[in-house]
């Protein structure tokens, strides 16, 4: 694979289509797994993790099942089921290495399974990857990096997210501010933040 497409596919994934800032896709684990620093790099781990296995698996069922049999009205539904296993997997694992870090994750983990971001990344690689329902050169490397750093993006927004509530705790706020509002006001001005990435048009 080219490197310069490698580039492109990192700092599209990681700064202009972040899918937290610029897409606003799994936002349920973003606020509610970014009150410290250390459960949310764990999280966007995780997250990274079955964004990259489950791009691999599902451009192999899209390409060598779905297409050829004439089934891709199925593609959400296999998409699905394949980062269910995934979570499913990196849960067993979790609780067995880590069993105070998976009590810290709490609801949230199994949460990834429905995380619409995870989802989104296998739905954004069988559209931009194949063209009439055919393979563009590369496309399984491009989709497994896609995968990757889509999870590096949402490992970047947890980290930042987590470093500011974490500094936030020290000073007072509101009330009527404290926790998921003050929360969401950062997100919206990370959110604006990003958009730099984007240009200006006029």
């Amino acid at each position: 694979m080219d490197v310069s497409k490698l580039m492109a596919i990192m700092i599209s994934m990681v700064f202009i289509n972040n899918f937290i800032l610029s897409k606003f896709l799994g936002l349920c684990s973003f606020i509610g797994v970014s009150k410290e620093t250390k459960p949310a790099v764990s999280m966007g781990l995780a997250v990274t993790f079955v964004t990259t296995m489950s791009s691999i698996i599902t451009w192999l069922i899209y390409r060598y099942l779905l297409i050829p049999f004439n089934m891709t009205y199925l593609r959400t539904i296999s998409f699905i089921l394949v980062i269910a296993s995934f979570v499913q997997l990196v849960e067993m694992v979790v609780r067995k290495a880590s069993p105070g870090l998976y009590r810290v994750f709490g609801i949230y983990l199994p949460l990834i399974t429905v995380n619409c971001a995870v989802l989104g990344v296998a739905v954004l690689n069988s559209e931009t990857f194949f063209q009439n329902g055919h393979t563009i050169a590369g496309s399984f490397l491009m989709s497994a990096a896609q995968g990757f750093f889509a999870g590096i993006g949402y490992l970047l927004a947890m980290l930042l997210m987590s470093g500011i509530r974490e500094r936030l705790e020290l000073i007072d706020v509101p009330r009527s501010l404290k926790d998921v509002p003050l929360a969401f006001i950062i997100a919206s001005l990370m959110s604006l933040a990003f958009m730099g990435f984007n240009g200006f048009s006029r």
